[in-house]
């Protein structure tokens, strides 16, 4: 790909994505800190809002520590795919009347040339303008959801531009100004420069994207290898020249995670598996596509990195399937000194989906929990009760008296439903039995419904 001279690669990324939506979703909840994730004892934080980062909860922390470090009243709800499924589509969408070449990273992010279809102004102060209509777009059709945006002449840049300003921030890098605004920028704001890495150029007084662009090619090849060396000394200077690459063109599919420190646990990498599983498997669904060949990508603490593949008979695109297949596949990895980066991808790409239906695996099953405002926690109940594992904190329901709603809460065979959706105000709280008759398990609210009156806040 040719070096480009005007800013023309713009990342979105969404804001809190999950956490933003169940604020969206759930109007008590607007405004109070909101953790996304696995609500049990080992569960881990998929998504906290930005009220609950301000206590210092923080995606792939435990969930416990986000239990401890957030103020009563914080929700710890279950993840709901199928509601950001639906809001990623639509933010998909948005992206795509601007140019067809959308290349999709995850369920809330993705790249977009604003170059391909030859007729957007592309100065910074005519990308700036597009960006900015963007950014109202996208609000307005995702209900409320607000994205940051940045555009430079490379997706590293561009990347790191949508961070800068979060949340709702945009940053428009110029050609030539790439270096001068990542050089005061801290060395781990770099892609693959974990705490490993940030600890040994700390000891050779290198905290800055600047100062590492400084080293001599030879010296980062000595501390980190050549690989890695060499990765680092374009990124420092801002040497990109990726294109986008469009979901069709795209051979496989996948989603990583680095984490700030290195796991171990077994139980806590196949949650991590789980969550990434759920991104793979949005990113197939939204582009109509499902693929055969599940790969775990591994880097271990010292930066050895090892894939392993298994091939199904039918493609899919469900996530449990994939998770599952993963979760094998890691079992014949030695994960005791440490895991820096845990990836899952999905490859040998088609344009349907054949699952076998007798292999269909059933729904994971829900972790207890409730969110903190709904009073003492409840004893938990055996998973083994069927009726009480079907309700989940944040699920949504629908009574046949009191109409729409969310679990705010179960056990001791007793669930507990706040009434009130996107369209609403703050509803009541309801609390049933778990066997209710009247009491279904629902799709996701619409909220671009016509908004209706809510019953009177406060508990029945």
């Amino acid at each position: 790909m040719a070096v480009r001279h005007e800013p023309s690669i713009l990342h979105v990324d969404l804001d809190a994505m999950f956490a933003a939506v169940e604020q969206r979703d759930k109007p008590s909840l607007r405004g109070r800190p909101v953790i996304v994730g696995g609500v049990a004892g080992r569960g881990v934080v998929a998504t906290a809002s930005y009220e609950a980062r301000a206590y210092g909860a923080r995606s792939a922390m435990p969930t416990a520590e986000a239990r401890r470090r957030c103020p009563p009243g914080t929700a710890f709800l279950s993840p709901r795919f199928a509601a950001y499924q639906k809001t990623s589509s639509v933010f998909l969408a948005v992206l795509a009347t601007l140019s067809p070449a959308v290349e999709q990273v995850s369920i809330d992010e993705a790249y977009v040339d604003l170059a391909a279809p030859g007729h957007h102004d592309l100065s910074p102060s005519g990308v700036t303008a597009i960006a900015r209509r963007l950014k109202a777009d996208i609000a307005a059709a995702t209900g409320g959801v607000t994205g940051s945006v940045g555009a430079a002449t490379s997706k590293l840049v561009a990347k790191i531009g949508s961070d800068l300003r979060k949340p709702d921030g945009l940053t428009v890098v110029p050609a030539g100004a790439e270096r001068e605004v990542l050089g005061p920028l801290p060395v781990g704001r770099l892609p693959g420069v974990g705490p490993t890495t940030q600890e040994r150029l700390r000891r050779a007084g290198v905290h800055t994207i600047g100062r590492l662009a400084e080293v001599p090619l030879p010296d980062l090849l000595e501390w980190f290898g050549q690989a890695h060396g060499a990765g680092l000394y374009r990124l420092a200077r801002a040497d990109d020249d990726r294109g986008i690459v469009t979901e069709r063109e795209a051979k496989s599919v996948s989603a990583e995670e680095t984490f700030s420190v290195d796991l171990t646990d077994r139980t806590r990498l196949n949650q991590e598996i789980d969550l990434l599983a759920a991104r793979v498997g949005g990113r197939l669904r939204t582009a109509g596509l499902s693929g055969r060949t599940v790969t775990v990508k591994i880097r271990h603490h010292d930066f050895t990195t090892i894939t392993r593949s298994a091939t199904r008979d039918q493609p899919t695109d469900n996530p449990r399937p994939i998770a599952q297949l993963a979760r094998r596949l890691l079992t014949d990895v030695d994960t005791s000194s440490g895991i820096r980066l845990l990836g899952v991808g999905v490859t040998t790409l088609t344009d349907f989906a054949q699952d076998d239906l007798f292999s269909a695996a059933a729904p994971p099953e829900p972790e207890g929990g409730v969110p903190e405002d709904a009073g003492p926690e409840p004893a938990p109940v055996a998973a083994a009760d069927p009726v009480t594992a079907l309700w989940r904190p944040g699920q949504d329901v629908h009574h046949d008296e009191h109409g729409a709603g969310w679990v705010w809460g179960s056990g001791l065979s007793r669930v507990t439903v706040r009434f009130e959706g996107p369209t609403t105000g703050p509803g009541r709280v309801h609390t049933f039995a778990v066997d209710d008759a009247r009491l279904h398990p629902a799709d996701p609210p619409d909220w671009t419904a016509v908004p209706i009156a809510p019953e009177s806040a406060g508990p029945a």
